[in-house]
C-alpha cells in the first residue's frame, strides 16, 4: 500500500491510502464499515486504530495495519462508499508522510561515487548525523532559501521508516522492523555545514527535508537494494545511481543503529546521497530562487519542490 498524510477540507491532518489516482480516507471508511456491522462507538474505535498522524498509526502495529486493509477493501467493494471517502490525488494537499518523526537519522558518505567526489575514504562505520522535525517539508512544498546561506545544495536520498520498536536487532531480521520506504531531499547549507567540524547547523534549516510523496509498504519492495535513484534541477540530471551502490544497506543500518539506540515507530532513516551534488561540481553550483528540484526513486515515487527565497524574519507557514 501507499500511505499518505493529507489535509482534509477542514485542514485536519489525516492518513490515507492511494488507490490508483484517488486518496481513500481510511478512518472514515473504517468507521462506515463498523457502522454497517452495527458496532457501537464506531468513531472512537476508528480513531483509536486509524489516528490522524503516521507516527500514531505505526504505533498501532498489526491491529492498525489490518484495520487499514479492511478500510480499503470496504471502500473498493462499495462504490457509494468509495465516492464518499475518497478524493482525487491531484485535489488533496499532501504533507510529508511522517510529519513529526521522533528521530531523523541520516547517513553521510554512503554511496561510493559520492565518497570519491568528496575526497573521502570509504568509511569503516556509517557516518551518522541528525535532522530535526523542523526540517520536514512536503513533497511539493517550496524549499526555503534563507539569507543565512549562499550555498544551498541538494541531496537525493532513499529513506526508510521504522514500523515497530527495534533494539539490538540482527541484520537477518532487520527488514521486519521497517514499515516502508519514501523519498527525501536532504537539502544542505554547505557554508554552514563546513564552517565547523559538526555538520548539524548546515543540515537543519527549516523546511530542508522535503519528503514523500507517500510511504510505500515494505511488501511492495522486498529488495530495497536494487532501486534506481535520480535528481534533476530544472530538468537537468544532476544525480543518478542505484541503491546497490550503498556502502551500508537498509538491513545493516537497522542493525547498526538499533545497537546504539532504540528505534521507534515513525523514525526516519535517510540512507545517503549519490555523487553529483552541487558542492562537488567544478565550478560549484548551488540552488537559487525559482529552481525546481525533482527526486525520484524507482518503485517508490517522486517529489518535486521549487526553491523560494525567504526574507529574514519571515515565518514559514
Amino acid at each position: 500500500m501507499r500511505f499518505v498524510t493529507f489535509l482534509d477540507q477542514q485542514q485536519t491532518e489525516k492518513i490515507g491510502v492511494v488507490i490508483e489516482e484517488k486518496v481513500v480516507d481510511i478512518n472514515k471508511s473504517y468507521q462506515l464499515s463498523l457502522e454497517q456491522k452495527g458496532v457501537n462507538r464506531s468513531q472512537e474505535i476508528a480513531d483509536a486504530l486509524l489516528p490522524g498522524t503516521m507516527v500514531s498509526f505505526l504505533k498501532g502495529g498489526e491491529a492498525s495495519t489490518e484495520a487499514a486493509k479492511d478500510a480499503v477493501s470496504f471502500a473498493l467493494e462499495n462504490a457509494d462508499v468509495l465516492e464518499a471517502v475518497s478524493a482525487d490525488l491531484t485535489a488533496v494537499s499532501l504533507k510529508a508522510p511522517v510529519t513529526n518523526p521522533g528521530k531523523i537519522l541520516c547517513v553521510g558518505l554512503n554511496y561510493r561515487d559520492h565518497i570519491i567526489e568528496m575526497n573521502r575514504e570509504l568509511p569503516k562505520f556509517p557516518v551518522i548525523f541528525a535532522k530535526f522535525a523542523n526540517a520536514v517539508n512536503g513533497p511539493t512544498a517550496e524549499i526555503p532559501l534563507p539569507e543565512v546561506t549562499s550555498k544551498l545544495d541538494y541531496e537525493a536520498e532513499f529513506a526508510f521508516v521504522i514500523g515497530k520498536q527495534a533494539k539490538n536487532v540482527a541484520k537477518e531480521n532487520a527488514l521486519e522492523y521497517v514499515a516502508g520506504y519514501t523519498v527525501v531531499n536532504d537539502v544542505t547549507a554547505r557554508d554552514l555545514q563546513r564552517r565547523t567540524l559538526q555538520w548539524l547547523q548546515g543540515k537543519n534549516l527549516d523546511g530542508s527535508l522535503p519528503m514523500g510523496p507517500w510511504l510505500v509498504t515494505k511488501d511492495e519492495i522486498p529488495n530495497p537494494s536494487t532501486l534506481e535513484i535520480s535528481l534533476t534541477v530544472n530538468g537537468e540530471v544532476r544525480q543518478k545511481s542505484n541503491t546497490e551502490n550503498l556502502v551500508f544497506d537498509v538491513a545493516f543500518l537497522v542493525e547498526f543503529l538499533s545497537n546504539i539506540m532504540t528505534l521507534e515507530p515513525g523514525d526516519v532513516i535517510c540512507t545517503g546521497t549519490p555523487g553529483g551534488v552541487g558542492f562537488a561540481m567544478d565550478p560549484q553550483v548551488f540552488l537559487k530562487e525559482g529552481d525546481v528540484v525533482r527526486v525520484e526513486v524507482e518503485k517508490v515515487g517522486a517529489i518535486e519542490n521549487r526553491v523560494k527565497e525567504v526574507v529574514k524574519g519571515a515565518v514559514l507557514q
